[in-house]
């Protein structure tokens, strides 16, 4: 491959992030490696007055190569979006960032000057922007772009630098607190970038109750709200509530050892004032999702850890997403519901107490009756009325990696399940936890006019669970009432149902959207669904089959092509109920290669891979010349293949090669979607397998069911628990597998192995355009 300098590069280069894995040599350039080529000959290739390439050839920007690569691979991207990713060296991390693509919006708004928190050394540490741009490397064609940053709080002294980086000054900062990262160590808050980047704290005005303040306590520095303030100039004091931890007692801080933080009313607190010992504001927001405290809303009661051994009690009056004001029930408090010379809420003299969030623990005097829910869930009036503050507006990503364990894990975790819901919680999880693939349902316009129950999906479902963790049986009731209504079928609220039925009646009657399959079968027009029933007969030879084989041999059995390649595809098992199953095992594919069953799409001979010009439905069967069923053949193969006096009779077809397709050398890309979840039936139950990371184990398990807290007048705990067993599995031999006992797998790997009723794969090239 030809080697491509800097000094022979056009001034004018269009980049690209690689989506698949493209062959190199012996090696090769792996998906979320950024590419360039110049404009002229972008403009040179894809002439008007030519057919359209299938190829670029294009320079891999760390490799300094020239490749081709298949045009379907490659994203756009501008230049700032290129220097930005180029900054995170891992290919698979770029690639997943790309994707998530709001950490990426938010660093090209980014700014000098802006408080953010910095991910280091497994912590999370305050800190302020002092520069974004390259570092003077010359080592590849586009220079990466890092952030500057200055570590403040107890990140100070934590850094690698001065603001000076190999002989060259950025910016200036404190001695070894000063750091350049990526993007996608750095939390950025949104806030407007602080003046002169000056400190967030004055000492000057008068102290009062309620105040935010910071103060030192042996050089560490903390943070808290004032109780009460004697305001005595040098002999005076304050006794503060300190916020880290919040159970502590009161401290008594002299007066002028107390910095007041410049803050606004406690609705419009600033992101600077919620950072508290590395910790973001999206942090806390993780600390509020914990099963405690993420059912409380106002008029909730609450014990707050007033002094060491002392609680106090109350009854919440008003609340944000980060503060709660608390009326308590004794004279332990600093006001009567003022705060900053605001009133949120009226009470007693000393009965008003302005609290973080995170201080805040359901009262455990009541707790069986304030965890219980409410008993009139068939009205979906009530249920949106009571559930209104629990609504999260505007788009949350799917959580990948870290963030999915920090979310998703433990009990009270997922979709809480109620009265028959497990086939919508389920479904549901799957589609939307760590998946963006349906992303596009949220928010296209929705066939109703009123959109309601789009916005009810999203805003009371698929964000919460994805910000909070959590799903109460509410929403999903109050949901299950809005389609009880339109669908004018009674037992939605109460009766089981299939996966296949709710999404059938919402993509398709309710959300309106495009079907995410096209059949074609010969000589029939297109028909389209949302998802695909297999349907084969039973086969003495296929004791333990994989999806792959399953679909490969639906397929045949049925005659049908894919007319295109879908963003998500949804594949029902070969079962008859919830009782009789075809075959007692299947083993997932990870990865679906659908190259084959595209009806217009170049493939490639099974004999000596190169194109395939012809297909031969009798050889299907034939395990001789290749593991899997269909089989396809270039010309010259094609006759050598049948000439055997088995295969005389065969009746080959000749393919449809694309217009415009040009043979070449290079081996035919192959078009593959790869398994993100996983729906499991065992008598009459419903819980999903959903992968949450790039990594063979980042397997987790949902169980909207899974326990259960008191009796008739209780509540379902639902339950997200990781299985890397699963991984073990899937790497285990065949032999091995067709003789495991069921019983004696490990963990949950039974309901994955044995009990799969619907799989769900994706293309996430193919989701960036639907």
């Amino acid at each position: 491959m030809a080697q491509v300098g800097r000094e022979g590069v056009d001034e004018f280069l269009l980049y690209f992030i690689l989506m698949e894995r493209v062959p190199l040599g012996a090696g090769a350039v792996q998906p979320g490696s950024l590419c360039c080529m110049s404009e002229d000959s972008y403009l040179q290739t894809v002439t008007l007055d030519q057919t359209p390439a299938q190829s670029l050839s294009i320079t891999a920007i760390e490799e300094n190569v020239l490749i081709d690569v298949d045009v379907n691979v490659l994203h756009p991207l501008n230049q700032r979006q290129a220097a930005l990713l180029l900054a995170i060296h891992n290919p698979t991390e770029r690639l997943s960032c790309f994707l998530e693509r709001g950490l990426l919006e938010q660093a090209i708004q980014a700014e000098v000057g802006q408080r953010v928190l910095v991910e280091h050394e497994q912590k999370l540490y305050p800190a302020l922007i002092h520069h974004v741009g390259s570092t003077l490397d010359t080592s590849t064609l586009l220079p990466p772009v890092y952030f500057g940053v200055e570590l403040e709080g107890e990140g100070e002294g934590r850094g690698n630098m001065d603001g000076t980086y190999k002989g060259s000054t950025f910016f200036k900062c404190k001695k070894n607190s000063g750091l350049l990262l990526p993007f996608n160590k750095v939390i950025f808050s949104g806030a407007p970038p602080a003046e002169g980047a000056g400190a967030p704290y004055t000492q000057t005005g008068s102290i009062q109750a309620g105040d935010k303040v910071a103060f030192f306590v042996e050089d560490s520095l903390k943070r808290g709200i004032v109780v009460f303030s004697s305001n005595q100039a040098a002999t005076g004091f304050v006794e503060v509530l300190p916020e880290d931890p919040p159970s502590s007692e009161l401290l008594k801080i002299p007066l002028d050892s107390i910095m007041k933080e410049e803050i606004g009313t406690p609705g419009t607190v600033s992101h600077q004032t919620l950072v508290h010992d590395g910790k973001s504001a999206a942090k806390e927001e993780r600390v509020t999702g914990n099963t405690k405290e993420r059912l409380l809303e106002v008029n909730s009661l609450v014990q707050i850890q007033y002094n060491e051994g002392d609680l106090a009690f109350g009854i919440i009056r008003w609340m944000d997403d980060h503060m709660a004001g608390v009326e308590l029930e004794e004279d332990k408090g600093c006001s009567d519901g003022i705060w900053c010379g605001h009133r949120y809420f009226q009470c007693p003299p000393r009965r008003g107490l302005f609290v973080k969030l995170t201080a805040c623990q359901p009262d455990t005097r009541f707790l069986s009756n304030r965890d219980s829910p409410p008993k009139s869930l068939e009205s979906p009036q009530n249920i949106s009325a009571t559930y209104d503050s629990l609504r999260v507006s505007g788009k949350v990503p799917p959580l990948q990696g870290a963030a999915a364990l920090d979310i998703l894990e433990g009990d009270m975790r997922g979709i809480q399940g109620h009265c028959n819901s497990c086939y919508m919680d389920a479904a549901l999880f799957s589609l939307f936890s760590c998946s963006s693939v349906l992303d596009s349902l949220l928010f296209k316009p929705s066939s109703l006019p009123d959109g309601k129950i789009q916005q009810t999906l999203r805003e009371e479902i698929v964000n919460p669970l994805r910000k909070n963790g959590y799903v109460s049986a509410d929403s999903v009731m109050n949901l299950r009432c809005q389609l009880m209504e339109e669908s004018q079928c009674p037992s939605f609220t109460t009766s089981e149902k299939d996966p296949e039925e709710f999404l059938n009646l919402i993509m398709h009657r309710i959300l309106g959207a495009d079907p995410l399959l096209k059949l074609q079968s010969e000589g029939q027009r297109v028909q389209e669904s949302y998802c695909y029933q297999i349907f084969i007969e039973k086969q003495q030879e296929m004791t333990v089959p994989n999806v792959q084989q399953l679909l490969e041999q639906s397929f045949h059995h049925s005659g049908l092509k894919l007319a295109e390649v879908p963003s998500c595809f949804i594949l029902q098992m070969p079962r008859f109920g919830k009782d009789y199953k075809m075959f007692s095992k299947i083993v997932p594919s990870l990865d679906l290669d659908i190259t084959d069953l595209l009806s217009d799409s170049p493939r490639e001979c099974v004999v000596c891979g190169s194109l395939a010009t012809h297909e031969c439905d009798e050889c299907f069967k034939d395990v001789i010349l290749s593991d899997h069923g269909l089989k396809q053949y270039c010309l010259m193969c094609s006759r050598q293949v049948h000439s055997h006096h088995k295969r005389k009779n065969h009746k080959p077809v000749p393919l449809k090669i694309p217009e415009g397709f040009v043979k070449t050398s290079n081996k035919i890309p192959r078009e593959t979607l790869e398994l993100f979840a996983v729906l499991s039936i065992e008598t009459s139950h419903y819980v999903s397998f959903v992968k949450y990371g790039t990594e063979k184990g980042s397997w987790m398990f949902f169980d909207s069911m899974a326990d259960r807290f008191g009796s008739e007048d209780g509540y379902n705990i639902p339950r997200v628990s990781l299985c890397p067993e699963v991984a073990t599995y899937l790497a285990a031999p065949l032999s091995d597998l067709v003789n495991q006992n069921p019983r004696e797998m490990k963990g949950v790997a039974k309901r994955l192995f044995c009990d799969a009723y619907m799989y769900m794969y994706q293309s996430k090239r193919m989701a960036l355009y639907k």
